[in-house]
């Protein structure tokens, strides 16, 4: 599996665009700098097929994936780790890389990925 802080611009992100949270980090990463680094596809767009990307809708919804400039795939926190890297964020991807943070973040990120729609609804509210 290739570390994420080897991940290489242009970065393309497949996100979940009815899903608050992942609409907020866009917006976020579309902010940055280094914006032009990253793609954003869609996964819930009108049309969107998957089977040229060699991945299933269902595989796609799970988690966030990303696809770097060197044809890499992350998946997960690894995803978050190789887009932070190429935005020049690479600071924050070797700390939450650390033996044991790198554990408890992974696990965190996927609580929070089942629950995403439900935890940004709940955001929205407030």
């Amino acid at each position: 599996m290739p570390s994420p802080l080897d991940a290489r611009a242009p970065i393309t992100l497949f996100y979940d665009g009815g899903c608050p949270l992942c609409r907020r980090q866009v917006a976020w990463i579309k902010r940055q700098r280094r914006q032009d680094c990253v793609r954003f596809i869609d996964i819930r767009a009108q049309g969107f097929d998957p089977a040229p990307w060699g991945r299933t809708c269902n595989e796609l919804m799970g988690r966030l994936f990303a696809l770097d400039g060197e044809g890499r795939w992350y998946s997960g926190m690894d995803s978050t780790r190789a887009l932070y890297a190429v935005l020049g964020y690479r600071w924050w991807a070797r700390i939450s890389s650390l033996p044991g943070l790198n554990m408890m973040l992974d696990r965190l990120y996927l609580a929070v990925a089942r629950r995403r729609n439900r935890i940004g609804r709940w955001i929205d509210r407030n």
